[in-house]
């Protein structure tokens, strides 16, 4: 999926994240001044607006490059709205709209959730668990065939949060004017932002995946039981051998997915297919994986002083971001079905 300078993007990323986003040195922090010393860094590398091109007040980098980035996060568990603020960067620039300074999130998060246009310019509708909400400056959104730019605190964003504790609310829009707005791209619909979060979540459980196995190895490798290294232990070697297959695959299908949504035209049928298979898997291999890691870690892993969580928790929580494994499914499945029986194998065959 990298070239050379993907790996250069990536390494940049990787540097800050190892000096302000190392999880055991935030886990053990009792407040979240981290956050601001982390953002003033990934900014200055212009890593935040990395899909914004430079005329938009971007860095003008590829999908590949902002994919390479997901990655790197995504294996330091970051809990911070870099991968909203890459989406809605995206977004903004699909209808030429200058990207502010500052986190932002996307809006509508779901595939079930609208969010509408009023003819006096105003937007009104409900969107359900929008990640980092609360720590939003502005939100960008799409509504109908409009693409928009609103600040949060014109919002009304409830306080919930997902299974990791981010930020996760709802955000409600009562006839909301944005600061900017236009006419999205023809062809491109909800259905497209749904494919690029999904695409970016996957990716992130992918990078969080091979942080997991790394750790697990080596505890097995360290933690002793009946006078021997856990890791002896065949039931253990099997575990690990089961959660390296999970990382693979995640990998693979995530990786794939990148790939051709950075060198597709559109979000067409051969991109679906690709995403929705890399979300239902990398969904199916972070509970498998999570699963996994706790029983090699044991009774430990499951403390708050421990960094596993950070990991497990925060992969189980973006399985339901844009739409979980189970609506990708029946999604995927209604699409395979309406082509016919003697669709199925070509489609199959063509990936």
């Amino acid at each position: 999926m990298a070239g050379g300078s993907d790996h250069i993007v990536a390494e940049t990323a990787a540097r800050i994240f190892a000096d302000l986003a190392d999880p055991q040195t935030i886990n053990r922090t009792q407040d979240d001044a981290w956050k601001a010393r982390l953002w003033s860094a990934l900014a200055d590398a212009g890593l935040p607006l990395a899909w914004v091109p430079e005329e938009l007040g971007g860095s003008g980098a590829s999908l590949a490059e902002g994919f390479e980035i997901l990655g790197v996060a995504g294996r330091y568990a970051l809990a911070a709205p870099l991968a909203e603020t890459l989406i809605a960067g995206w977004l903004l620039a699909r209808a030429g709209i200058e990207a502010p300074a500052g986190a932002m999130t996307v809006a509508p998060a779901q595939p079930r959730d609208r969010i509408t246009l009023d003819k006096d310019g105003t937007l009104s509708g409900r969107a359900s668990g929008v990640p980092f909400a609360r720590e939003a400056q502005h939100i960008a959104m799409l509504a109908g065939s409009t693409i928009a730019l609103v600040a949060a605190k014109d919002c009304r964003v409830s306080d919930g949060k997902n299974l990791a504790g981010d930020a996760a609310g709802t955000v409600t829009f009562n006839r909301v004017k944005p600061i900017r707005s236009a006419s999205a791209p023809a062809g491109f619909d909800q259905a497209a932002l749904m494919l690029m979060g999904a695409t970016a979540r996957s990716i992130e459980a992918a990078g969080a995946l091979e942080t997991i196995l790394s750790l697990s190895v080596a505890y097995a490798n360290e933690r002793v039981a009946f006078e021997r290294k856990i890791g002896k232990f065949q039931a253990v070697q099997q575990n690990l051998a089961r959660l390296a297959g999970e990382t693979a695959a995640a990998l693979t299908a995530a990786g794939s997915a990148a790939d051709t949504i950075a060198q597709a035209d559109e979000f067409d049928e051969a991109v679906f297919l690709e995403v929705a298979s890399a979300k239902i898997r990398s969904a199916e291999a972070a509970a498998e994986g999570s699963a996994i890691a706790h029983q090699v870690f044991g009774a430990i892993g499951f403390t708050n002083e421990h960094v596993l969580h950070r990991f497990t928790l925060r992969m189980l929580s973006w399985r339901d971001d844009f739409g979980n494994e189970s609506w990708w499914a029946a999604e995927l499945g209604r699409r395979v079905a309406k082509r016919g029986a003697d669709e199925f194998w070509p489609l199959i065959a063509s990936r």
